[in-house]
């Protein structure tokens, strides 16, 4: 059992829902003067079409180029000119937009993300110019390997699947969005049913409520289906072993597997993530980093998608370690060595892990972005509480259980390698 004293409030969480149907998850917290306001809709890279790879991010873009009532100019200006920001992204999986401000600019704030996401009229002209800064976008990641490595990681596990292509798409597919794909694109995924309002600050959940039934007018349904249902088989995960010759100075290297989603390894994968690359005191640093001196970029990644997870180890490194340094990443992950972690050991890991839980309650825009994430994933908030209880009751077996669950899937393993000069 951990010992972290008493558990600090996380306020009033009440969730809700619009006369519409959308979904509200407020989470007031009496201390900051602040609110942090997002708008979150369950659409993402893998809902895109086949033929128009990055549409998703692209309208994540689109739509701050100009409203019924607001150019890009305002838009960009309104909230920044009362002191506060605004900014989006897309994942797999979501996309988000959100703005923190004082909680006396509330009213702007709802305002202007409802008007983005109701009202975008997508000038032909200023799609065309940012069609051009997507392309930067894209060169930007090609010549970042340690981003490049892990598109082109889930393009090759992912072939035939939706998880496959890059969220931001290619040059090619960029340069077919049109203001109609946009609009049909956001007629059908930018749906009450499909659609999340978090409300983290100081502001009371009725007050919330009554902004955000005045600005959120979405449709209550979509035009049509939805496209690409999320679906993942094992078999839908293809193993590779790949090596590339690339224009970088050093040796880049991805190690991973898929597996179906499975709930029981919820917070038991957590745990091992922590215990992978969970600070300066995690097995891939200890191995790779302090004991032998093969990369000073090491780290694990977890991802948890709606129907599958995905564990990555990248590190960076020389071209003579490659091979060496991938040995030791599957002696780490190997069942024996994860089972025979100490109880003094796990009981350092929890710490770890539930010490960055706890701290991310301190940071707003954090504590707003898990709380989609979770209502996305489990179809609920989930308490600081229950998340303690769930690592706290980790065991060395059920660690064991869950390496041997990433086991069922063949590793894949992909080396950038030095153009020779």
């Amino acid at each position: 059992m951990q010992h972290f004293g008493q558990i600090p409030s996380t306020g009033t969480i009440t969730e809700d829902r619009l006369s519409n149907g959308l979904r509200v998850f407020s989470n007031h917290v009496a201390h900051v003067n602040s609110i942090t306001l997002g708008i979150w809709i369950n659409s993402g890279s893998r809902e895109d079409p086949s033929e128009i790879a990055g549409l998703s991010h692209f309208l994540e873009h689109a739509v701050f180029k100009g409203t019924l009532s607001r150019d890009y100019i305002t838009i960009a200006r309104c909230i920044e000119q009362v002191g506060g920001y605004i900014d989006a992204y897309t994942t797999k999986e979501n996309t988000c937009i959100y703005i923190r401000c004082l909680k006396t600019h509330s009213e702007l704030a709802f305002d202007l993300l409802a008007d983005l996401v109701c009202n975008p009229v997508f000038p032909e002209e200023e799609i065309e110019k940012e069609k051009e800064v997507v392309i930067e976008e894209i060169h930007g990641i090609q010549d970042t390997p340690e981003e490049l490595i892990f598109d082109q990681f889930d393009d090759l596990a992912f072939p035939e699947h939706p998880l496959g292509p890059a969220i931001l798409g290619t040059e090619k597919s960029v340069e077919r969005v049109t203001t109609e794909t946009l609009h049909s694109f956001m007629h059908q995924h930018y749906v009450a049913p499909n659609m999340l309002i978090t409300a983290v600050g100081n502001m009371e959940h009725d007050e919330i409520m009554r902004q955000a039934e005045k600005s959120f007018r979405v449709p209550k349904q979509a035009n049509s289906s939805p496209g690409n249902i999320r679906t993942f088989e094992q078999n839908d995960y293809r193993a590779f072993v790949d090596r590339r010759k690339k224009p970088f100075g050093q040796a880049h290297l991805l190690y991973g597997r898929a597996v179906p989603r499975n709930d029981s390894f919820f917070y038991t994968l957590l745990l091992l993530n922590t215990i992978l690359s969970g600070g300066m005191s995690s097995m891939l640093n200890l191995e790779l980093r302090e004991q032998r001196p093969l990369a000073y970029n090491v780290y694990s990644s977890l991802t948890f998608f709606d129907d599958a997870t995905l564990l990555n180890i990248y590190a960076g490194t020389e071209s003579e370690h490659t091979e060496e340094a991938l040995s030791i990443i599957k002696n780490i992950l190997s069942v024996d060595n994860l089972s025979e972690i100490s109880q003094e050991e796990l009981l350092a890991a929890k710490n770890r892990l539930l010490g960055s839980m706890i701290m991310e309650t301190e940071q707003m825009t954090q504590r707003m972005s898990k709380a989609a994430r979770d209502i996305f994933y489990f179809g609920k908030a989930v308490s600081l509480e229950e998340k303690i209880s769930g690592v706290n009751e980790i065991t060395r077996e059920s660690l064991g259980d869950a390496a041997l669950y990433l086991q069922r899937a063949e590793a894949s393993t992909l080396v950038y390698e030095p153009e020779e000069e």
